[in-house]
């Protein structure tokens, strides 16, 4: 990774998909977001727990050919900041039978933002990332009132 590129905010996202049915559909939408330059992955970890709630963390080279190749084509920047523990928190909180992705990512896109706050001398005070229902039904609700529904 080149040191000397300035980030922009990083997220940690994470996923989980019912019944263990993680076979990677969501790569190509993800690496159409790299691809473009809005995102670059920094770290992601996949985390399976079964129907006793055993708990296993995969390297890209324990799952299926396809997923491993497609993520490995992400070519994350900092391999290994989400650690062991990490993984281990958020196999807490998942349900049994389930599979969880995990990623650090760089949001590229707001680099230049963020060092003119920074440089500013501002702080940011809060992120909130507002669920897509809520937005849609706040949506729906507007314009049902205004009558263009």
């Amino acid at each position: 990774m080149d040191v000397e590129y300035p980030l922009g905010p990083v997220e940690y996202l994470t996923f989980y998909f019912a019944d263990n049915h993680f076979r990677g559909e969501i790569i190509p939408a993800l690496t159409e977001l790299t691809d473009s330059g809005l995102i670059r992955v920094i770290d992601l970890a996949v985390v399976s727990k079964d129907a006793d709630g055993n708990v296993t963390i995969f390297e890209s080279n324990e799952l299926t050919e396809d997923v491993a190749l497609a993520l490995d084509a992400l070519d994350y920047e900092m391999v290994g900041m989400l650690s062991e523990e990490d993984l281990l928190v958020l196999a807490e909180g998942l349900p049994n039978n389930s599979t969880a992705a995990a990623m650090l990512i760089d949001n590229v896109w707001a680099a230049n933002f963020a060092r003119a706050v920074r440089d500013a001398n501002g702080v940011l005070v809060d992120n909130v990332r507002i669920p897509h229902s809520v937005v849609q039904a706040v949506r729906q609700s507007l314009l049902d009132a205004a009558g263009l529904s």
